[in-house]
């Protein structure tokens, strides 16, 4: 009667979904002030000025029709231009407007990409811990998931990509800075990852894709992040304005393809043609606008950073092992038992929501979103004590 797969996609929406969800129901019952949420990365800073005037500007000076009908299916010519100079103004890369697909969010730039690319038998690499709508992006597309574990640092494995690399690999998605570890790829790892791709790619005989999802690109603290285009011919860049302008809800991004990628125009038309199959054309035209004269612009980063360190500090003065986190606003925790879901429903009776790694392809860590009011931070510290006593690590 319907397709099984979608039903129970609906049926489990993602974990992290589910735990937002019951945090809303639990703030009902007993107060938001009670509910201490770290599920989802939801922006917590306001969209910077620049948005707020652009907006304004936009819906007081262009007609209606004109601002809010159609644009293209690829999306309105002079935003596209606009993104691709940013490209070549802020990275060194010749992006031409011909090679970008604005698109309703990361979500959306993934998903067309994927579809564009997967032939039956194709696999795709993805880096865990991972974003776990990766797996359902890909699988959808009817691609296989090869999973390659990062290092005890969260960086970059090239041994275990190497050995996760095969015949039928048609891309990596490299996700950068990192949900859900906040680790930022260094430049000599994007090296030592061309490299590597390149050599794949000439005993595949053919281009093994490089899938860069960069939604935390501005959002980091000090580490600076390699544009993987500039080191690898066959990237495609996956971009979201969801948190670097606080724009989540919004959904509204873009697909931008190298020129120096093998057969770009064919890739570029594949693109066009997913874009068209799925029914993701012409990305909100209002929001298309706006975003084209804030490009290089976010939100207050060092609100995270605060955040990042008041969270950081309390966890590992309660005796919680985590790596700091260098962008991105998640942090990676241990589990002090080896079930890290068993540990977040204990967590629960503290009010704490947190999220299990099962989902992001390990076991016994769990994510924490600080992308919160500092206030939410503060209250939950007795509780996150509270939690820490019960195991044995603050005495």
């Amino acid at each position: 009667m319907v397709n099984e797969r979608n039903k129970k996609l609906g049926e489990a929406r993602s974990v992290i979904r589910e735990i937002f969800e019951y945090g809303n129901a639990r703030k009902q019952q007993i107060g938001a002030d009670k509910v201490f949420d770290f599920s989802i990365g939801n922006p917590g800073v306001p969209a910077p000025p620049e948005v707020n005037e652009e907006i304004v500007r936009l819906t007081t000076t262009m007609p209606s029709l004109a601002l809010h009908g159609y644009t293209s299916a690829a999306g309105a010519p002079e935003v596209r231009e606009a993104v691709a100079q940013y490209i070549r103004t802020a990275f060194g890369v010749p992006v031409t407007a011909e090679g970008v697909y604005m698109t309703c969010g990361a979500a959306a730039s993934l998903t067309i990409t994927l579809n564009a690319l997967c032939e039956p038998g194709d696999e795709f690499v993805v880096i865990t811990p991972c974003f776990p709508e990766y797996i359902v992006f890909i699988e959808s597309a009817g691609g296989k998931v090869v999973p390659a574990a990062c290092d005890e640092r969260f960086h970059l494995d090239m041994g275990a990509l190497d050995a996760a690399i095969g015949a039928h690999t048609k891309g990596v998605i490299l996700n950068s800075p990192n949900n859900p570890t906040g680790a930022v790829y260094t430049r000599e790892e994007l090296s030592a990852l061309a490299a590597l791709l390149a050599r794949k790619s000439e005993e595949r005989g053919a281009p093994v894709f490089l899938i860069a999802d960069e939604p935390y690109r501005e959002l980091t603290y000090g580490a600076a992040v390699p544009y993987p285009m500039a080191y690898y011919p066959h990237t495609i860049v996956c971009y979201s304005f969801s948190k670097s302008l606080s724009l989540a809800g919004e959904r509204i991004g873009y697909i931008a393809v190298s020129p120096q990628c093998e057969n770009a125009q064919d890739v570029f038309s594949a693109v066009c043609g997913a874009g068209r199959a799925l029914g993701f054309v012409c990305a909100p035209a209002l929001f298309q606008r706006v975003v084209a004269k804030c490009l290089g612009h976010s939100g207050d980063i060092e609100e995270y950073r605060k955040n990042r360190d008041l969270l950081l500090g309390t966890l590992t003065a309660c005796g919680f092992e985590c790596v700091p986190p260098e962008g991105a606003f998640y942090l990676f925790v241990k589990s002090p038992e080896p079930d890290a879901a068993a540990f977040c429903e204990r967590a629960k009776k503290y009010e704490l929501l947190l999220v299990p790694s099962d989902g992001f392809g390990v076991k016994g860590y769990v994510r924490i979103s600080y992308c919160v009011e500092r206030a939410v931070i503060e209250r939950s510290i007795p509780a996150f004590r509270a939690l820490a006593k019960e195991y044995g690590l603050l005495k």
